[in-house]
């Protein structure tokens, strides 16, 4: 196989690994003793370095091998743990996280990482960390006489090895081209053919796949197995046409373990050990070069990984079938036929599970959205001098793939505005009573068809003389309504455009884009976000999600001729008013449900819909809800629940009031969602 197909893997499994490692190393910084989480790093950076030797990509595989140098001094005690050294080290892994988005990005992975290669020798050699000259950094670099130019993985250790012990020598031949030279990959292509009749090709620099496509500039680097001499072998490839220079140097098994003297796990080793095993069968039944392979999986795994996009693709069909469905259900309703009632209800079930399968696959666990948070707030904490402690509860609660992506950086808002304006400084904090180290809760749970995701503080909470003055001075309130509005509402005036209490302008928050970007977020998602607090102990910041945002279940209703969706997400229950019961409070309709005065909405009037006179004694009404706040959409009549598709209305749409989407119905007409968020507000 082509490696290009493996480049998707190759990205996600970095990721997965360097995550590891960031939350690894705050661990570490916790418990700077134990060696079993200096372990654990070590094995997902031994990962990735072999996976990006593997891929070509030499330039991480590298720097990967100089912070593994670094905690394998450390697991063998011959170097303690120190901030400075973990700040070194979590520099590597951001410059390795760089190297792998420039890769994901269509880039070749480089980088320039000098300065953090000579701190990091410089830790291995026991010398103070300062950043060193450019020579000496280059004395540090240079490769040593007769040493390997390249790194080898495991598994092609093990190859050199088993052909020494065979009676072979390892060599490896830089060759280069002449500068004019026009057909670059033919001269490849014969240097290959020589090195085939000589001997066995176990690796190539750039990989057989780049040399083909002439991905290179007019130097490679080949490592073969033979009995030949290096000198026979060096004068066959002067024989090929527009060769400018090579260079052979021989490769023993000593000076591999030279270059990597890391040690392996037992189960590494063997998995390693039988890989090799098969690379070297490869290598003798084929008469082409051997291409580097990717490291094998477990052989009894039952998971895979699959694109997003065909995920988007199998919803979008899944999406025409529930529209397929409800026509099918209309159908059978008007017929009734009993076999065909019989096979529609039957066709029902079967696709109601196929719907929870298909909406499981979509589901991605917050912890995804969550791993970044404990690095950017260890970093934020320094540089805004506190001591905050990160708890995060519940990571394994699970959200469609689409909100996961939308909801990350609402988050990183909230927490930065947590930090900057909640947790107060050790200083302020003791002489309050409180510990010197504050604390941040993130916690996702589920409840009912929502997620909830809390951010909770125990900091200096909000002040609300001082938000409500805020309020008056933007003009966002006056001051009459001001007086009248409970905490919660006063506390939220902070979700606002353009509201910001921070005296000072800072690179953390309060830089005049107040919270109004999270809540514009989280409203487009179909959520809502509450905000509690209690001066001098902290606050709560409460954001409520959909699982889901394309299958949702809906009240369909009834106005004049046309037929509208309301989400059961939004509504508390369904009433009969009748018109006499019907109130009248500052100039706005109003009824008395369960003693509380809700006003009521007639949506006729919302969507300007051409009136039929009506003698009607009584309101259908739909009682919603968003927060604390309720009204009563007055509709004609109540058709009954469904499952619908929700469809966006497009971009030449998007601006209509109180509309979310529309969705086909089962007749074929199109009905229109609606916001019951917009409507309340």
């Amino acid at each position: 196989m082509e490696m290009s197909q493996y480049l998707e893997v190759f990205i996600e499994e970095s990721k997965e690994n360097l995550q590891t490692c960031n939350e690894q190393l705050l661990e570490l910084e916790k418990n700077p003793h134990d060696l079993a989480i200096v372990n654990e790093i070590f094995r997902s950076a031994h990962t990735l370095k072999g996976m990006s030797a593997t891929m070509g990509y030499e330039d991480l595989a590298n720097l990967t091998h100089k912070m593994e140098n670094v905690l394998d001094a450390i697991r063998n005690e011959k170097i303690k743990v120190t901030p400075e050294i973990l700040d070194v080290v979590f520099k590597s892994v951001d410059d390795l996280e760089a190297m792998v988005l420039s890769i994901a990005g269509g880039g070749d992975g480089k980088r320039d990482v000098s300065e953090v290669v000579a701190m990091l020798l410089a830790i291995e050699k026991g010398e103070s960390i300062h950043l060193k000259a450019e020579s000496e950094i280059a004395v540090a670099e240079s490769p040593v006489e007769n040493a390997s130019s390249i790194y080898y993985e495991a598994f092609e250790q093990t190859v050199i090895q088993q052909s020494y012990e065979q009676g072979f020598r390892c060599f490896e031949l830089r060759i280069s081209l002449r500068e004019d030279c026009l057909l670059k990959a033919a001269r490849v292509y014969m240097v290959f053919e020589v090195l085939e009749k000589t001997g066995e090709v176990i690796k190539s620099l750039p990989t057989v796949d780049q040399l083909e496509e002439e991905q290179f500039d007019h130097s490679f680097v080949v490592t073969i197995v033979s009995k030949e001499p290096s000198e026979d072998i060096e004068k066959k490839i002067r024989k090929v046409s527009e060769i400018d220079q090579v260079t052979v140097t021989e490769i023993t098994p000593n000076q591999l373990q030279e270059q990597d003297n890391q040690l392996h796990t037992a189960e590494d080793s063997t998995a390693q050990q039988i890989q090799s095993t098969d690379s070297a069968e490869k290598v003798k039944d084929t008469k082409s070069p051997s291409k580097p392979s990717t490291p094998q999986g477990n052989v009894s795994s039952k998971t895979i990984r699959v694109n997003i996009e065909r995920l988007d693709i199998l919803m979008n069909l899944f999406e025409e079938l529930v529209i397929d469905r409800g026509r099918l259900e209309q159908i059978s309703k008007e017929l009734k036929n009993p076999e065909l009632n019989e096979t529609v209800e039957r066709m029902t079930r079967i696709s109601g599970d196929l719907q929870n399968i298909i909406l499981n696959m979509r589901m991605v666990p917050v912890e995804t959205v969550f791993n970044r948070f404990p690095r950017m707030v260890r970093q934020l904490a320094r540089d805004l001098n506190k001591k905050i402690d990160l708890e995060i509860i519940g990571a394994e609660t699970e959200l469609d793939r689409t909100v996961i992506d939308e909801i990350g950086d609402p988050l990183v808002h909230l927490i930065r505005n947590a930090l900057d304006h909640g947790v107060e400084t050790p200083e302020v904090r003791l002489k309050n009573g409180k510990p010197e180290q504050g604390t941040v809760k993130l916690k996702a749970y589920h409840s009912g068809n929502h997620v909830f995701i809390e951010l909770e503080d125990d900091g200096a909470g909000i002040n609300k003389e001082r938000v409500l003055q805020k309020a008056i001075q933007k003009g966002i309130v006056n001051e009459e309504i001001a007086h009248t509005l409970s905490d919660r509402q006063i506390y939220e005036l902070i979700l606002a455009s353009g509201f910001s209490t921070a005296e000072q302008i800072s690179d953390i928050s309060g830089r005049g884009v107040g919270l109004d970007v999270v809540k514009a977020t989280i409203e487009s998602l179909g959520g809502s976000i509450t905000i509690d607090s209690s001066e001098g102990q902290g606050s709560l910041f409460s954001i409520q999600l959909p699982l889901t945002l394309s299958i949702i279940s809906v009240m369909l209703v009834e106005v004049e001729s046309e037929k509208y969706a309301i989400p059961l997400s939004s509504i508390i229950e369904t009433a009969i008013v009748k018109k006499e019961e019907i109130m009248n409070a500052h100039n706005q309709r109003v009824i008395d449900f369960r003693g509380k005065v809700v006003p009521l909405v007639l949506l006729e009037d919302v969507f300007d819909i051409p009136k039929e006179s009506s003698d009607d004694e009584f309101y259908s009404v739909v009682i919603v809800r968003k927060g604390e706040k309720m009204a009563g959409l007055v509709v004609d009549s109540f058709i009954g629940q469904q499952e619908i598709v929700l469809k966006s209305l497009g971009n030449y749409l998007n601006d209509v009031f109180a509309i979310s989407g529309a969705t086909i119905l089962g007749d074929g007409q199109v009905a229109l969602i609606v916001d019951c968020n917009a409507l309340i507000k």
